[in-house]
């Protein structure tokens, strides 16, 4: 049965943050550390909840964001490891990423965005304890359900899901592209018919379906409710 909540996931993720701030290997140490005096089922759940949160952040809009922000572009697996990032940042910088990915202009992007060793912590503090891995351990349908709360608190922006473009991604992501982008690269990427996306991808055919999201602001970054 699972033993920490929502609320405590991110406790601990701050917790982190204002002990370490940007020191990447001291805040996987503290968060080694507690998760080991919490005890095994703990570890297990803070992988759990780590992970669905991951997921529910795997949105082609906010992989655009990473690609600007990220200092040798985003991979598949850097992907992965920006969204560790996004969420060692604290919970009012994930949300509201989710609702706006621009948002992000707001923080310092240390580290390259990759935070990979977050992903890990859970699983190696539990296999330190007992010897298990919190992958095998984490029970499928059990996870369904934990995701399914997970996501009653995200609040999803205007076309989240949609892979943009060189000629799209100044006009969604205006600030970020200020920040990140020297002058004139997306003139320069458009005359040499560079793309962000492989264009050939089946997936990225799929959501690029009905054009160019019309970008609404949303009303909050988060709904307060069960945090």
């Amino acid at each position: 049965m699972r033993e920490m909540d929502q609320g405590t996931f991110w406790d601990l993720i701050s917790g982190a943050k204002k002990e370490h701030g940007q020191d990447m290997d001291a805040s996987i140490q503290w968060l080694t550390n507690h998760l080991t005096a919490l005890g095994p089922q703990y570890a297990q759940d803070f992988h759990d909840i780590l992970h669905g949160y991951q997921e529910l952040a795997n949105q082609y809009g906010l992989w655009s964001a990473a690609r600007l922000m990220c200092e040798n572009g985003c991979s598949d697996d850097g992907f992965i490891d920006f969204r560790a990032w996004l969420i060692a940042q604290g919970k009012e910088v994930y949300f509201a990423a989710l609702a706006d990915p621009d948002s992000l202009a707001d923080v310092e992007a240390y580290g390259g965005c990759q935070f990979e060793e977050l992903t890990y912590v859970g699983n190696e503090a539990l296999e330190a304890m007992t010897g298990q891995y919190a992958y095998e351990n984490t029970d499928a349908a059990e996870y369904g359900i934990l995701l399914e709360e997970l996501r009653q608190d995200v609040v999803y922006g205007t076309g989240i899901q949609y892979p943009y473009e060189w000629d799209e991604i100044a006009g969604r992501f205006p600030r970020l592209c200020e920040k990140y982008l020297a002058p004139g690269t997306i003139e320069s990427m458009l005359r040499s018919n560079r793309t962000i996306w492989l264009q050939s991808s089946k997936a990225i055919q799929e959501a690029r379906e009905g054009g160019l999201p019309k970008w609404t602001p949303p009303q909050t970054h988060m709904k307060m409710g069960g945090m």
